[in-house]
């Protein structure tokens, strides 16, 4: 890919996802197409590029946003965020509330939100969860609803406690049981546009995904996440992400074990 091809892709994709790629990621875009090049039977990335950007071949763009935006997750990352809601979120819901809803932004495979999930089987609130897992990725949000993962990725963050007690052997790996299942929902959304369908929530998972992206877009982000939230939920971010100097709609909340939560403010 020619500097001048590979400058067009980062705009192009900068607009459609919100993703920002430095000049030294040209060998990233070029590996992880690799993959869609096979599928559509392309030759070079030179002609990729071309069909996107001057046929419009929008099932093209599509299938390139998911192989740029599929991402490795864990169960529990980072631990301190899922103790945060047993120990913290849950005893503070209000007696009067018969239900909450949680929204895991960015959710890949589904590992994130299942680990909700699990927290709420654990805890055994005296009111109902719906958990909302999304995605740009159709593809992997086929997977998260399946509720099936292999060895690996059950070796990724979750004991052995948890999966003998959640999870049923199946032919292809290890299963979720259906009532883990659901309780979570799946759905395509992005971040860069209106998410005021998926309606108001009392806590959002939003970890490890505003790195990607400009400043500005940041921001942009951050307030449509604040609309998204009830007075007084809680927005939580990566460790290394913060709200400061993008919105002064939140107080900060030290968690218990390391990390921050962001409250909104009333």
């Amino acid at each position: 890919m020619q500097a001048e091809q590979y400058q067009q892709f980062c705009e192009l994709l900068e607009r459609q996802s919100g993703i920002l790629l430095g000049a030294d990621k040209r060998y990233l875009v070029e590996t992880r197409l690799g993959r869609v090049l096979r599928e559509q039977q392309l030759s070079s990335m030179e002609e990729l590029v071309d069909r996107i950007l001057k046929r419009h071949d929008s099932a093209l763009l599509k299938s390139v946003i998911e192989a740029m935006t599929t991402n490795e997750t864990l169960w529990f990352r980072d631990d301190y965020p899922f103790q945060a809601v047993r120990d913290v979120f849950f005893p503070e819901i209000p007696a009067h509330k018969r239900s909450i809803r949680i929204w895991s932004a960015a959710c890949s495979s589904g590992q994130e939100p299942y680990s909700l999930s699990m927290i709420v089987s654990e805890v055994n609130p005296p009111f109902s969860v719906e958990i909302v897992g999304t995605d740009l990725s159709s593809r992997v949000l086929e997977q998260a609803k399946s509720g099936i993962y292999d060895e690996l990725s059950l070796g990724r963050g979750l004991s052995d406690a948890r999966r003998r007690q959640f999870f049923e052997p199946v032919e292809r790996g290890w299963q979720l049981k259906p009532e883990l299942r659901r309780r979570v929902r799946f759905q395509v959304a992005n971040l860069l546009d209106s998410v005021s369908g998926l309606g108001r929530f009392d806590i959002i998972f939003c970890r490890n995904v505003l790195i990607y992206f400009s400043r500005e877009t940041k921001s942009k982000i951050i307030n449509r996440l604040a609309d998204a939230l009830v007075p007084n939920g809680r927005l939580v971010l990566g460790a290394s992400e913060s709200v400061q100097q993008l919105s002064d709609r939140f107080d900060v909340e030290r968690l218990p074990g390391g990390g921050m939560a962001f409250r909104l403010k009333r």
